[in-house]
């Protein structure tokens, strides 16, 4: 490796250490869990996919920066959706699609810990309240209650 490549990962690696764990704020659900990254990675996927939700892209730079020979933690943000609220939310709002599909989030904690966090649906498609009126509102909500069993699901 490198000189150049070296400090890069030196400087990245410190960079993810000092960003920490996702602190909770408004408008999200973080949950720190015990499982390993791998582990709950994949209850995610299996927790949506038993929730009637698909999903619909993951994306991540860990494997990415890994190729390059630099080494962060596990990070992967996993689209989940499902065609009937698409479909619904379509009919209410153009603009709300946007937002399709909502995101969760696991990364990995130094000690090899994941965390769970997404914004809540009802927070990610709040702008769009005034066009997509208290229909879009329930539909909201309702993917508030879906997310909250899938994050349920994939924690246990």
């Amino acid at each position: 490796m490198s000189l150049k490549r070296l400090t890069a990962a030196l400087i990245l690696a410190a960079s993810a250490a000092a960003a920490g764990n996702i602190a909770p704020r408004d408008g999200w659900a973080v949950h720190e869990t015990s499982k390993p990254y791998g582990q709950l990675l994949e209850d995610v996927k299996a927790a949506a996919k038993a929730g009637g939700m698909g999903v619909v892209t993951q994306a991540g730079p860990t494997k990415a920066a890994a190729a390059r020979g630099i080494t962060i933690p596990g990070n992967r943000v996993i689209g989940i959706f499902n065609n009937d609220f698409a479909v619904k939310i379509l009919a209410l709002s153009t603009a709300a699609m946007i937002e399709a599909p909502v995101r969760m989030y696991v990364t990995e904690e130094e000690d090899g810990r994941a965390t769970l966090s997404y914004k809540l649906p009802s927070h990610v498609f709040a702008p769009y309240a005034e066009e997509g009126g208290a229909e879009l509102q329930a539909l909201a909500d309702q993917l508030d209650h879906r997310f909250a069993r899938i994050a349920e699901r994939a924690q246990k």
